[in-house]
């Protein structure tokens, strides 16, 4: 998919914008449990395309041996799930590029990590 970031407080997103509010909502939903902020604050959601009943989800993590990694993601399905429409299929993948930099976190996610 490789969508690339717009700014640092949205991420890209393709599909009908009816779904556009349950998906960010759900996606705020995520805590990363090791800052104890939502994955869109951290910068960790890369894009989102929904089509065809399906939804894909690329988010990076702070690094590569993030702990949180697999909880993260099975966060994100469940999320999801409860959100949107019955039937959709619900893929979320990891992605290494754009790296994640403290760039990425949103203006109230630096303000509470004193940054």
């Amino acid at each position: 998919m490789h969508l690339q970031a717009v700014d640092t407080e949205r991420y890209p997103f393709e599909g009908p914008e009816a779904l556009r509010e349950p998906v960010d909502a759900a996606l705020r939903s995520v805590v990363d449990p090791e800052v104890a902020l939502n994955i869109v604050d951290v910068g960790l959601v890369v894009g989102v395309r929904c089509a065809h009943d399906r939804v894909d989800v690329e988010v990076t993590m702070t690094s590569a041996a993030c702990p949180a990694s697999d909880v993260i993601v099975g966060d994100i399905e469940d999320a999801l799930d409860t959100r949107l429409p019955a039937g959709w299929r619900i893929h979320v993948e990891r992605v290494w590029e754009p790296a994640w930099t403290p760039d990425r976190m949103s203006t109230r996610a630096k303000a509470f990590m004193g940054w």
